[in-house]
């Protein structure tokens, strides 16, 4: 959580829940998923004609990215067919081989683009995966006690509130609460 938050249908890393793409498993654990890229390599991972800042054009993750080998039947059970992965960033590979990119420049998201580019240095991938901060049927986290709490009732591992950095092993026990019981099923 950073900064005032965003206006408009996408989280754009003022108030996300961000992860490693290349863990399959995020996939299932984080709905909906998108990658946050930095904007100089997008075209190395997205066949993307252009940027794509506000999170709105699904595009073609690129060719040399996909992974062919072991695609399940067509007719197997959606979270089946996601289990297999279909390219090095499998947490934001849809079934068809597409994502829904997010370009981030340095220019206009400088401190973004700064975890962006410190996770490139220290994976070789200059991508995290990109979600609102929320839980499901809630609202996006506004305030550092939303953001909070929201963390405190779900899995994230870690906080950062602006320049403030929590780790969930360092906080109380007696504040945790699991809020996938009191949440329906999607």
């Amino acid at each position: 959580m950073q900064g005032r938050m965003e206006f408009g249908p996408r989280a754009l890393g003022q108030r996300s829940i961000l992860a490693d793409p290349r863990r399959p498993e995020m996939q299932k654990t984080l709905r909906p998923f998108a990658p946050a890229v930095m904007a100089e390599h997008a075209a190395d991972w997205f066949a993307l004609t252009g940027p794509s800042p506000y999170m709105l054009e699904v595009v073609p993750v690129a060719e040399p990215r996909r992974r062919s080998a072991g695609t399940p039947d067509p007719r197997a059970p959606i979270p089946e067919r996601l289990a297999v992965p279909r390219s090095e960033i499998p947490a934001v590979t849809h079934l068809d081989f597409s994502a829904r990119v997010q370009t981030v420049d340095r220019e206009v998201s400088p401190r973004f683009h700064a975890l962006l580019s410190a996770f490139h240095a220290a994976t070789g991938c200059p991508i995290l995966v990109n979600t609102s901060f929320n839980l499901r049927g809630e609202p996006i986290v506004e305030s550092p006690e939303d953001a909070y709490r929201c963390f405190m009732g779900s899995a994230i591992d870690l906080l950062v509130v602006e320049d403030c950095l929590m780790t969930k092993a360092a906080q109380p026990a007696a504040l945790r609460k699991d809020y996938r019981d009191d949440l329906p099923p999607d």
